[in-house]
């Protein structure tokens, strides 16, 4: 399902980023194929490599894939607002209180993969059954414009952000120590 990169006038500029990391025009699919990646990635790892932190103060892996969980949550809910035309203003979240209070490295990996599989199932009916008009759909949310394509855009890129992160700082620092 091709979906049109959304135009700069639809994001906060700081979004660029990661709607740069996606490379086409199918983002549902980008979706799929992310799924398939991250599980693969994430269950392949070490209980030690799964608590890593390359430095002090960032965050676990398993804190890290929470953190996209979560992301993709919130997105996904203020993607279902403004496709549905509800003009309440929604508020940001304070993704550096999120991820400590949420106790991913206190979880198995299964638990955590189970949730993020459900989560991305979500995701995909959710945008696999908006129409044309429902992409285009704007609310506001942390006190920016955003669209609900530049929300799907946007979700994909983060994730994709965040695995190059993982595989660069991460995988190849806790294998040298």
């Amino acid at each position: 399902m091709k979906i049109a990169r959304p135009n700069p006038d639809e994001y906060a500029s700081h979004l660029q980023k990661y709607i740069d990391l996606v490379k086409d025009d199918e983002p549902v699919k980008g979706l799929l194929a992310s799924r398939k990646e991250v599980v693969k990635l994430i269950s392949g790892l070490s209980k030690k490599e799964l608590k890593f932190r390359y430095e002090e103060g960032k965050w676990s892996i398993k804190e890290m894939l929470l953190h996209m969980m979560d992301t993709e949550r919130v997105f996904a809910f203020r993607a279902l607002q403004f496709s549905r035309n509800d003009k309440n203003e929604l508020p940001g979240f304070e993704e550096n209180e999120w991820a400590p209070a949420s106790k991913a490295d206190a979880r198995k990996v299964k638990s955590l993969l189970k949730e993020y599989d459900a989560i991305r199932e979500a995701s995909i009916q959710l945008y696999s059954n908006l129409t044309d008009e429902m992409f285009l759909c704007t609310g506001i949310a942390s006190k920016k414009l955003m669209s609900v394509r530049a929300l799907l855009y946007v979700t994909l890129g983060h994730e994709r952000h965040h695995l190059n992160v993982i595989k660069e700082r991460y995988l190849n620092k806790s294998k040298s120590k």
